[in-house]
């Protein structure tokens, strides 16, 4: 089933092209690296995707109702702010909202949903503290809870473990990896190599606009790759739990 297709999908900035003629399909049960440099167009790929940047070709997400979209895919966009003093359990409620009539209450199966996106994200003992006063990576936390209570096919997230602790970022990206399990599909960018070698099943990889590589991350993340577009010498080591990417130096 596919859950995401784009066709010659671009995105300008002016008349320069940040995303550039990007065609891919997304199937349920994957769990997306996208991956690139700084600048290579990986948050335009996503906000284009979704409809929220003006583009040119076509998105099955873009031609979507609002509503049925938000039904299809959940976003979490790279800067992640909480501005209203609200408790956790009610930001992560939030998620909800989709599935809610004007002025409706949670129902029960919504306050399951909200449940089990806190337990995944080891919020339990948040619930009732005032998400403003959390720290940056709890907020995070937060955020990343209420996509997963929107429990979409589909979840889009842009740099989701940025600013999180090493035991953080794994956690989020084995919650990632059990939702692909479950037949639900992430597609997520990703800066940690190695990480996205771990947990991801497919890589795409964006440069300068285009997709450069798309496949499993032991036919993606090689030496040429790693030179040709990150400028990057690396020591690939290949271990019983993925591929591991030890960066050496920077190539001229």
């Amino acid at each position: 089933m596919t859950l995401l297709a784009l066709d010659a999908l671009t995105v300008r900035r002016g008349e320069c092209p940040v995303v550039d003629a990007a065609s891919l399909r997304l199937r349920a049960g994957e769990c997306v690296g996208l991956i690139g440099p700084n600048g290579a167009g990986k948050t335009s790929l996503l906000r284009g995707a979704l409809g929220l940047l003006p583009f040119e070709g076509t998105s099955s997400l873009a031609q979507l109702r609002p509503k049925d979209r938000a039904a299809q895919a959940a976003w979490l966009p790279q800067k992640r702010e909480i501005a209203w003093p609200m408790t956790v359990e009610r930001v992560v409620a939030l998620g909800r909202l989709p599935y809610l009539a004007r002025g409706a209450s949670l129902s029960a199966t919504d306050q399951a949903s909200v449940n089990a996106a806190l337990t995944r994200m080891g919020l339990d003992s948040f619930r009732s503290r005032i998400a403003t006063h959390l720290s940056g990576g709890e907020q995070a936390r937060v955020l990343i809870a209420r996509t997963l209570a929107q429990e979409t096919p589909l979840l889009i997230a842009d740099e989701p473990i940025a600013g999180l602790d090493p035991a953080a970022q794994i956690a989020t990206l084995e919650v990632f990896q059990s939702l692909a399990k479950d037949g639900r599909t992430v597609f997520t960018s990703l800066h940690d190599l190695s990480l996205a070698a771990r947990y991801c099943s497919r890589i795409i990889v964006i440069h300068a606009g285009r997709i450069a590589g798309d496949g499993p991350p032991e036919d993606v993340l090689t030496s040429d790759m790693l030179a040709r577009v990150f400028r990057l010498n690396a020591n690939i080591v290949h271990t019983r739990h993925g591929l591991l990417i030890e960066p050496l130096g920077v190539l001229p």
